[in-house]
């Protein structure tokens, strides 16, 4: 039976369109893809001081990337026991638009807080004036 819905009809593919940005267009999945671009091979200890990111959610990006087919997790058994990250053939082929997109990020930084500072004025200025 054919989707009745409107918006499905507009953009039949738009939920699967979002559900893959929810999970690589998340600042800390975006920030490991950038790190595991640049570095090639690392191991979780060095992930984390890198991103100062919390273990928790490190573990929880990790495992949502290894299971999307962005990042491979390589388990060595040894005393302590040693896992290291990398792109996959897809996770590397998703490193130029996270670059670019953290390239404009840090073009724009000051541009950014430029406008937020105007906004915050703006908006300190009409509760006053209320």
């Amino acid at each position: 039976m054919p989707n009745s819905d409107p918006d499905s009809q507009q953009c039949p593919n738009c939920k699967r369109i979002n559900e893959v940005l929810t999970r690589v267009g998340d600042r800390w999945s975006v920030l490991v893809i950038i790190s595991l671009s640049n570095y090639g091979i690392l191991r979780f200890n060095e992930l984390k001081r890198n991103l100062g990111i919390s273990q928790r959610m490190l573990s929880r990006t990790l495992r949502e990337l290894e299971r999307d087919g962005l990042v491979n997790r390589t388990y060595y058994p040894t005393i302590p026991p040693k896992v290291e990250y990398s792109l996959t053939p897809m996770g590397d082929s998703f490193r130029e638009p996270v670059n670019a997109l953290g390239c404009w990020a840090l073009e724009n930084l000051t541009n950014i807080d430029a406008a937020r500072e105007s906004y915050d004025v703006a908006s300190e200025r009409q509760m006053a004036a209320s």
